[in-house]
């Protein structure tokens, strides 16, 4: 079976759940899957987008697990601040719609040099915001690609911009947005890990105000840094 494609025992060693438990979930409608010869068969880019939608959701204990088993194991590592270099982060971003948003986080991430394909980072982050937006009520949004992108990355990179008023990037409950995390990242178990601890910090009181009010590339790094070693010391 192709590794984009998952049966239900696979499925439940990627997921950390009992396999009666996911064969439930399947049956109900609550898993993107469907039957190939009464058997079922499930996507893992689609399988990721269910766990992303299902993230916002999630208490600070479910994430931690949910990125434990991402990481294969416990992981007391910084990540974010691994990802993310000052050169990364712009504040404020001079964009003011949501393709401008998106190229200049690409243009941010070449910054790493970890790019070596940014029209294909770029082309399959606006494909994934057509499908369904990353913009979250908080004022925050995570764009990124579908699917990991291995061949257009040297490593897994992310870049943060903030700009100076919220703009319309696709919130479904029509709030604007500010605060923009790109994350490309090589493999699909760091991806999830980066989503996990990304919305674990965005659960922390005050930490969304502290970046808002942050103005220097130099100083949002720190919060972020800081919020992250706070996280992994609790």
């Amino acid at each position: 079976m192709g590794s984009d494609m998952m049966d239900m025992e696979q499925l439940a060693a990627y997921l950390q759940r009992d396999v009666r438990e996911v064969g439930k979930l399947a049956s109900r409608g609550h898993l993107p899957g469907h039957k190939v010869g009464g058997q079922w068969r499930f996507a893992r880019a689609e399988i990721n987008q269910w766990i992303e939608t299902q993230m916002p959701s999630l208490t600070e204990k479910e994430l931690t697990h949910l990125e434990s088993s991402a990481a294969r194991g416990g992981d007391a590592e910084p990540l974010l601040a691994n990802l993310l270099s000052e050169a990364s982060i712009a504040v404020p971003l001079a964009a003011s719609t949501r393709a401008s948003v998106l190229k200049e986080l690409v243009n941010l991430a070449e910054q790493s040099w970890q790019v070596y394909d940014p029209e294909a980072i770029l082309e399959a982050v606006r494909q994934r915001e057509e499908m369904m937006s990353t913009a979250l009520p908080s004022g925050v949004a995570i764009p990124h690609p579908r699917r990991p992108l291995p061949a257009a990355l040297g490593e897994s990179v992310m870049a943060y911009a903030r700009t100076a008023s919220g703009i319309p990037f696709g919130d479904p409950q029509g709030g604007l947005t500010d605060l923009f995390f790109l994350v490309c990242c090589r493999d699909d178990r760091t991806h999830l890990r980066v989503l996990a601890r990304l919305t674990r910090l965005f659960l922390r009181p005050g930490f969304l105000e502290e970046l808002r009010a942050a103005q220097t590339p130099s100083e949002s790094w720190e919060k972020i840094a800081s919020a992250e070693q706070q996280l992994l010391q609790a």
